[in-house]
């Protein structure tokens, strides 16, 4: 561990004007703090926070930095609070020690949720100020250094898949390629341990039988270039095993049939000569085909700049990977953002959503997320993935993932324009949108006047904003459709009740109900989160023991039964001409000498219903009834297949199908879908709507 003299030197080594006292004080406080507390390892708790400094010591950073990896656990850990450490050492480290700083644990959450809102506060946070991030990735970093010590393996394991998912993706967009490496090899230790000793163990015998290759071939390339008049300092490594793992598993192939387990760097003075360097490689050994990247003309979205190329040696008989840039494009490769923070975002900290546009997408795709389990997937998904680089056709620049397709396109260009998207030109043709992109196409993006998205592209899309903005479309159709209900069950209730609904009466009611306004009682009716009688009992007290009874009819209130739970020979049947399905109101009807029959309580049968009426509810066990819709379809072939694919992707299956009416340009379909409630109902309609092959879909009720 790192002495508190030696931290300061460190820092005052790089930075003379750094804050001394600020350095020293942090200290201290930190060791106070954590006391006689303890890591799993046996170490006092204080060294940690120490190591994470000292990481950070290596990447230049400011003494603001420092102070705050010195004190980011002191909150979480200790009896320290934001208070005390702001007015300790100012609202700026206090800011930086908030960021980091993970939420209380909360009993009542599951592990998803805690992850979840812990992941949404550190990207807010970091958003503001990029170097909550820095700490943070060197927190996690030394923590994997000494994860060996935690003793349960599903602890570790949880640990290492979070650092696999979130920390080294996080590490990687921002260009910090050494953190990167690091923290995905010591996660995959644990994640695949097997797999990581046995490519470990083939290394070891591979360096035995092969000798000095690394060193010697380094030798070669540099003969080479200073031969041809061009200086250059090579220097070369073994893959590691991780990453030897990854190509292995996306090849499909053995330890033996891999060739590129070496890498050389080729360090040159400037632009220039680094395609002097190319030519004079490519030239000498025959290029691996598809294996060459610019990333100097086309850097990637960190920063990223090199030169890539495979090439065959002949006389090793393997493949090599080699890549060529400046000491400034080495220097930012190793330590991305870290390597130039200061002259790029200040010292003060300028949020980062200006310098780094990924980080404001990524934000408005966890803002869109419905539930825990969505915004981790659509985080996973925004950070952790392959990449295609396509062009608009004036020439911009667009990174998507490994499988984007139009859609992804039109998502990352804008919002609007992926809601409007109608229909794509690759390479000046039309294509279907599922179409998948490749490398150099230029794509452009046709648009319709209505910014509708369809529901089935989120079956074929690769990118999380995308993902997430048709996902919050269907939900935004889905809520209108409910609302739309609540509205008028709602209205037939006060009809019941024969009441007028004034401001007087609703307002007193909303309160009793605990519920803001008149949309969200709507909202609740529509779900079935208020019974009938709980939403009488509130707009007239009392009104729920004394039910308004059908005139003209023999109702008893008295014989309420749940239509799953009846007594044993009781048999009933759901009418056919309104197909009640759970979530709709209903009244049972006895016929002379027949079944309780269940209606919905707008059925026009019911007016020449003469059998005794019975109030009867659902039964509370999960259910499925048969509800029938009509869809109007533009009469095109593969019509029928987007609709029971539409049907089918929300969990719901088709018992019945007659085709209504059929002319030249559209067929009208008469469909029987099983349900599990109204709600499920008005989001299967609301998908079918945004279906382009269809005109209409509604309910069939009467």
């Amino acid at each position: 561990m790192l002495r508190q003299y030696e931290l300061v030197e460190r820092v005052k080594a790089y930075d003379p004007d750094a804050d001394e006292d600020l350095l020293n004080r942090a200290y201290v406080f930190s060791v106070k703090a954590h006391g006689s507390q303890l890591r799993a390892s046996g170490d006092p708790y204080f060294s940690h926070p120490i190591q994470v400094a000292g990481i950070l010591t290596d990447l230049k950073l400011d003494d603001q930095t420092i102070a705050c990896a010195i004190l980011h656990d002191t909150i979480e850990d200790t009896v320290a609070t934001q208070a005390e450490i702001d007015r300790l050492f100012g609202p700026e480290v206090g800011r930086l020690v908030d960021g980091v700083t993970k939420l209380s644990r909360i009993e009542t959450q599951t592990d998803n949720e805690r992850q979840a809102e812990n992941l949404r506060k550190f990207l807010l946070a970091i958003s503001n100020d990029i170097r909550v991030l820095l700490v943070k990735l060197a927190d996690r970093l030394h923590n994997m250094r000494t994860l060996h010590h935690i003793k349960k393996e599903d602890k570790r394991r949880r640990i290492a898949r979070e650092t696999m998912d979130i920390y080294a993706p996080l590490a990687e967009r921002i260009g910090m390629y050494g953190f990167m490496e690091e923290m995905q090899e010591l996660a995959f230790r644990h994640l695949e341990p097997e797999a990581s000793a046995t490519i470990s163990q083939r290394m070891d015998r591979l360096r035995e039988t092969t000798g000095a290759n690394v060193h010697r071939i380094s030798g070669q390339i540099e003969g080479l270039l200073r031969s041809k008049g061009l200086a250059a300092s090579v220097t070369g490594r073994e893959k590691r095993p991780y990453s030897i793992w990854r190509k292995m598993q996306a090849r499909q192939m053995s330890f033996e049939q891999l060739s590129d387990v070496m890498a050389f760097r080729v360090i040159v003075d400037d632009v220039p000569d680094c395609y002097r360097a190319l030519g004079i490689v490519n030239g000498r050994w025959p290029m691996v085909p598809g294996r060459f990247k610019d990333f100097i003309s086309t850097p990637k979205p960190n920063g990223y700049r090199s030169l890539h190329t495979s090439v065959l040696l002949g006389n090793e008989a393997a493949r090599i990977e080699v890549q060529i840039r400046t000491g400034l494009m080495h220097e930012e490769a190793e330590l991305g953002l870290a390597a130039h923070w200061a002259y790029k975002l200040g010292s003060e900290g300028a949020p980062a959503r200006e310098a780094y546009p990924w980080i404001e997408d990524l934000l408005d795709v966890l803002q869109d997320a419905a539930s825990p389990e969505e915004l981790l997937e659509n985080a996973r998904l925004a950070m952790f993935q392959d990449q295609v680089f396509v062009f608009t056709p004036k020439g911009e620049l667009y990174q998507l993932p490994g499988d984007a397709t139009p859609v992804d396109f039109a998502y990352a260009v804008h919002s609007d324009l992926g809601d409007a998207c109608v229909g794509a030109k690759v390479n000046g043709q039309v294509v279907p949108l599922r179409t998948r992109l490749v490398n150099g196409d230029q794509v452009e993006i046709m648009k319709g006047k209505v910014k509708a998205p369809d529901p089935a592209w989120e079956g074929f899309v690769a990118s999380a904003k995308a993902r997430a903005a048709i996902r919050r479309h269907v939900r935004h159709k889905r809520r209108e459709e409910l609302q739309a209900m609540g509205a008028k069950l709602l209205d037939a209730e006060v009809a019941r009740l024969r009441i007028s609904l004034s401001d007087e009466l609703l307002g007193p009611a909303l309160g009793r109900l605990k519920l803001p306004d008149r949309a969200a009682l709507e909202l609740a009716m529509a779900e079935n989160r208020l019974t009938d009688d709980e939403v009488a009992e509130a707009l007239v007290p009392g009104a729920a023991a004394r039910p308004a009874r059908p005139q003209g009819r023999h109702a008893r209130a008295d014989a309420a039964i749940s239509i799953e739970g009846l007594t044993p020979g009781v048999g009933f049947l759901l009418c056919d001409h309104c197909r009640p399905v759970p979530g709709d109101r209903i009244v049972g009807v006895r016929a002379p000498d027949g079944p309780i029959c269940v209606h919905a309580i707008d059925c026009d049968e019911l007016a020449d219903e003469s059998g005794e009426w019975f109030e009867v509810r659902w039964g509370t066990e999960a259910a499925v009834a048969a509800a029938r819709i009509a869809v109007v379809v533009h009469n095109q072939p593969g019509a029928l297949a987007s609709l029971a694919a539409s049907i089918a992707a929300h969990n719901a299956n088709i018992v019945g199908l007659t085709l209504k009416h059929r002319d030249r340009e559209f067929h009208t379909d008469l469909i029987d879908i099983e349900v599990e409630s109204v709600a499920h109902l008005a989001t299967i309609l609301a998908a079918l709507r945004q279906v382009k092959a269809v005109v209409s879909a509604d309910r069939v009720r009467q």
